[in-house]
């Protein structure tokens, strides 16, 4: 299998992503149970989850935007805020579209 063949979302994520669907498919997809491997509560693992969810749907749409998909995974791991990425994004779009 060559690098083509893998889909894009998977690339898109990082290792630690990766070995976290990896220990999420070990464990059944039990939360519980990957919480307590990680040593952290169920809430914790619940939002790690949800948040690899939103990457991987932003990294899944058909006409992709490397940094649009750059400023939502920066808000989606809270490194921005979500209205800054919001403002960020507008911009961007506006003056790709010369307006």
């Amino acid at each position: 299998m060559s690098e083509r063949d893998i889909p894009s979302w998977i690339l898109s994520l990082d290792s630690e992503d990766i070995e976290f669907i990896r220990k999420f498919i070990v464990n059944s997809g039990s939360l519980k149970s990957l919480a307590k491997e990680y040593g952290v509560s169920y809430p914790t693992v619940r939002l790690r989850l949800d948040r690899l969810i939103q990457k991987i749907k932003i990294s899944h749409h058909n006409q992709p935007e490397p940094l649009v998909d750059f400023i939502k995974k920066l808000a989606i791991e809270e490194r921005i805020t979500l209205e800054d990425a919001r403002l960020i994004i507008k911009k961007y779009k506006a003056e790709k579209d010369g307006n």
